[in-house]
């Protein structure tokens, strides 16, 4: 069988200048079966345009010979195609042809992220210099610089290309190199990676994901063998930001092959699944098992904490796995938010209960939470991790247990009854999720601290430079409208609206976030599927919205965020007094802290940038205008490139 081309054209400057624009086209139209008419229109219009520029690039440069263009070039893993990959000299120039004569902010976004891509993921582009290129095929003339992103008509490409290859004696890229199914590495998302964990049993080989967890999965899997080993209990404690890989350890760790040759055999044989990830967040868990659907129900590995709890917290049943992962270990809930979601005051803390679990386990065991931090926003997630210190310490077998993790949560542990083994490769602090945004977090805590805008406006504009996108406006549908557009060509891109649960004004303005309709969300279709798959389903349709107990643990290319009335700038400080009220019955420790915390997971949800929508009320305009002032770059139409 043959393989599939990695793109719809590849040659020499040579053959693609030599080769009829007809035949290029064909061949082009043979690689997208479903091209539109419009699309060949396209080709037909550019591959002139481009072939004269090759032709002006092989007169005057004598190393020419040895330039590659690349057509349509498919990113493994993706569906996202690049018009038109130049390998020129020691560089390379991405070019995005647009039908138009001005370019729109999504244009510049779309063709800054393909370079972006490229550094960062692409082997051979490694060190070397990658050119954002936005054509508009009715412009003429070099236009200018934005954002990084060289704007220029068709006529002054061989300009640029002289431009990049001058003065760099680094050799030309290979082609075939280039080409290569290997040289690429995108990382995948969480659900792509889940689903590839259940489907094969194993991850693809994921250079810089590898190279970020894993010691700590090493150390996972020794602590496990060590458990087997010498029939002991372990208590693991995993840290890392947001987006630093948690998730994603967790769910290696429960695939492992390796535990099939440590389980216990329970006399009628050994558990046919000897660990499980369970987390209490829902929508993560509905996701994870939807994706994973295509292997039976997808519950094998993933369930919830609730259903979990149910299960083994009546009577002394044992649970099979020897390998218990809690997600998000440092939400667990308090024992009288236990109460009250159980119904039942026979019941004990998240942690309590887990340990207990634990200890019916035959032989050995080994529970591992994984834990984040400033991200507890639902009411009884409060209590922290003081709670599994209070845990193993009640356990009725205390003297087996040991603990493991990092040197910033040893305190919680100390002069305590049992033994804390301090390891540093427990702590996750490289983000995989914001690969191009290594300071989102950092500016993002400084934004909800009120930090002054003069220190949060030279983050903004780092991440824009590296590639993540801050926009804002207050019309939303010119939000959707840049969406659509940046994502117009890429169908597997996931973009939607996000907002806060206790706002009580965004309804008002077209963004559902009230109790009714985001319950109605089926949060698998809304993360996984296209617009056509499930009529109103799709996130992509920017109709329906989730909260942040719909967006915690899950990610978006892009977000769109109606900003509340709950969250607003009053005297120059953050308020909360805007917020719809807790249920008298809701024990709150800090109601500010935990809207705090809601707007800090809504604003670091989407892995290239992040969309606000503020509403036009008098009492948001000194939140517009603050944002505006700490780095939000502000969006007045559709189509504005500036």
């Amino acid at each position: 069988m043959t393989e599939r081309p990695r793109s719809g054209w590849e040659s020499s400057f040579s053959e693609f200048r030599d080769a009829p624009a007809r035949r290029i086209r064909e061949q082009l139209a043979e690689f997208i079966r479903d091209a539109s008419p419009e699309q060949v229109r396209a080709w037909d219009a550019a591959l002139p345009d481009l072939q004269e520029e090759v032709s002006e690039v092989l007169v005057r440069d004598e190393l020419a010979r040895q330039y590659s263009a690349i057509l349509e070039y498919e990113l493994p893993m993706e569906s996202r195609r690049p018009d038109v990959i130049l390998l020129v000299g020691a560089g390379v120039m991405v070019i995005e042809l647009k039908g138009k004569l001005y370019p729109s902010q999504a244009d510049l976004d779309q063709a800054s992220a393909y370079a972006r891509d490229l550094r960062n993921y692409h082997r051979e582009c490694a060190g070397r210099e990658v050119t954002a290129v936005l054509v508009p095929t009715r412009a003429r003339g070099y236009v200018q610089e934005i954002d990084g992103v060289h704007v220029a008509g068709p006529d002054h490409l061989d300009e640029l290309v002289a431009r990049i290859t001058k003065d760099n004696p680094r050799p030309t890229i290979d082609r075939a190199a280039f080409l290569s199914d290997d040289a690429y590495c995108p990382l995948p998302t969480l659900v792509e990676a889940a689903r590839e964990l259940l489907r094969s049993g194993t991850l693809r080989t994921i250079q810089r994901a590898h190279a970020a967890t894993g010691p700590s999965l090493d150390e996972i899997s020794r602590i496990v063998h060590q458990a087997a080993l010498t029939k002991s209990r372990h208590l693991i404690l995993l840290t890392g930001v947001p987006g630093a890989g948690k998730t994603l350890v967790g769910l290696q760790a429960v695939h492992a092959d390796y535990l099939d040759d440590l389980a216990v055999d329970r006399g009628s044989g050994k558990p046919t699944a000897p660990a499980v990830f369970l987390s209490g967040n829902g929508p993560l868990v509905e996701v994870l098992q939807y994706e994973m659907r295509s292997a039976g129900d997808g519950k094998t590995f993933v369930r919830g904490v609730k259903d979990y709890i149910k299960r083994y917290s009546r009577g002394e049943a044992v649970p099979p796995e020897h390998v218990l992962v809690f997600d998000e270990a440092q939400r667990a809930f308090d024992i009288d938010k236990m109460r009250v979601s159980h119904k039942s005051d026979d019941v004990r803390s998240e942690p309590e209960e887990f340990i207990r679990f634990a200890d019916r386990i035959p032989e050995w065991c080994v529970v591992v939470g994984l834990i984040g931090s400033g991200q507890e926003i639902h009411v009884g997630e409060e209590a922290g991790l003081g709670q599994w210190r209070t845990a193993v310490e009640h356990s009725g077998k205390s003297a087996e247990w040991t603990v493991h993790g990092p040197a910033g949560v040893a305190g919680l542990f100390r002069d305590g009854s049992v033994p804390f083994e301090v390891k540093g490769t427990l702590n996750l602090d490289t983000e995989l999720r914001f690969h191009q945004a290594k300071e989102l977090h950092t500016f993002v805590a400084k934004l909800l601290e009120g930090a002054p805008v003069d220190e949060l406006r030279p983050i903004a504009a780092r991440l824009n430079a590296d590639g993540y996108h801050l926009r804002i406006t207050r019309d939303l549908d010119v939000a959707k409208g840049y969406l659509r557009d940046r994502y117009r060509e890429d169908p597997s891109a996931r973009f939607g609206i996000l907002a806060s649960s206790k706002d009580k004004a965004l309804e008002h303005f077209g963004i559902l976030n009230d109790f009714q309709s985001t319950k109605r969300v089926r949060m698998g279709p809304w993360y996984g599927e296209d617009e056509d798959a499930y009529e109103g389903r799709s996130c992509r349709l920017l109709e329906s919205c989730v909260t942040e107990f719909g967006a915690q643990g899950l990610e978006l290319d892009a977000a769109l965020l109606g900003w509340g009335t709950d969250l607003m700038r009053l005297n120059e400080k953050w308020s909360s007094a805007g917020a719809r009220g807790y249920l008298r019955s809701a024990k709150v420790r800090d109601p500010f802290q935990l809207r705090v915390n809601a707007y800090r997971v809504l604003l670091t949800r989407g892995r290239d940038g992040t969309v606000v929508y503020v509403p036009p009320l008098s009492e948001l305009h000194d939140t517009y205008a603050f944002l505006v002032a700490a780095g939000f770059r502000e969006l007045t139409n559709a189509s504005d490139s500036r």
